[in-house]
């Protein structure tokens, strides 16, 4: 399948309703025919918490626009473009196929996959949907995140080009797989080795490695002591 941008769309934080209840958030984007990626964000686009969101590592965010069928069939209902928060909606694209540290050119820009992205309740509230994101995160339909390492513009019409595979060739998928549902020491070592990671998810990854080692500490532990 050709990859192919559906989407683009950006936008700055406002005021939302959910439930009758205010909230303030960046997720709601407008689509637009281009816009300008810089180092540090998506001109035009910002984000409301900039503690859990945004920085250098998660400038542009892609969601595969294969998984808005599944979403539609599961809940039967419609749901508005961008409806997760991301910049780039795209097919050809999904979590399986794309590995952190991979380099992409979309018109002028040069992008490098970074992350995952680690989703959060607001999804729930922008689409309606009160378990959609538990729904996520078992299913791994997450969308990602790239770093800029070339400014540029992207437009609706624009290429998306692979121009370098990361040798270790770690998805998306299964980051997501090992973090949330296959806890294994190996597999994360190997993918803390990957020096293209975000330190968001480096951090998260040596946060669950410790706790997994405890535990088989404690394990061991109290084997011997029996």
């Amino acid at each position: 399948m050709k990859n192919e941008i559906i989407w683009l769309s950006k936008g700055k934080p406002k005021t939302l309703f959910h439930k009758g209840r205010e909230y303030r958030s960046g997720i709601s984007k407008d689509q637009v025919e281009c816009f300008k990626c810089n180092f540090e964000r998506v001109s035009g686009d910002d984000v409301e918490n900039h503690e859990f969101h945004g920085g250098a590592d998660r400038v542009v965010c892609l969601y595969p626009y294969e998984h808005y069928k599944y979403w539609e069939s599961t809940y039967q209902t419609t749901l508005r473009k961008a409806a997760f928060g991301e910049n780039l909606t795209a097919k050809g694209m999904l979590e399986a196929n794309v590995c952190i540290g991979d380099v992409y050119q979309i018109g002028d820009a040069v992008l490098q996959v970074a992350q995952g992205r680690f989703p959060c309740a607001t999804i729930n509230k922008h689409t309606n949907i009160n378990t959609i994101l538990n729904k996520m995160i078992e299913m791994g339909f997450t969308g990602y995140f790239f770093r800029v390492l070339k400014e540029g513009t992207i437009t609706v019409q624009s290429d998306i080009k692979l121009l370098e595979k990361h040798p270790k060739q770690v998805s998306i998928a299964h980051i997501h797989h090992t973090y949330f549902h296959k806890q294994d020491l190996s597999q994360i070592e190997t993918i803390l080795s990957i020096n293209e990671l975000s330190l968001e998810w480096k951090k998260r990854l040596i946060k669950l490695y410790n706790q997994l080692l405890s535990k088989q500490a404690s394990k061991e532990q109290t084997t011997w002591s029996d």
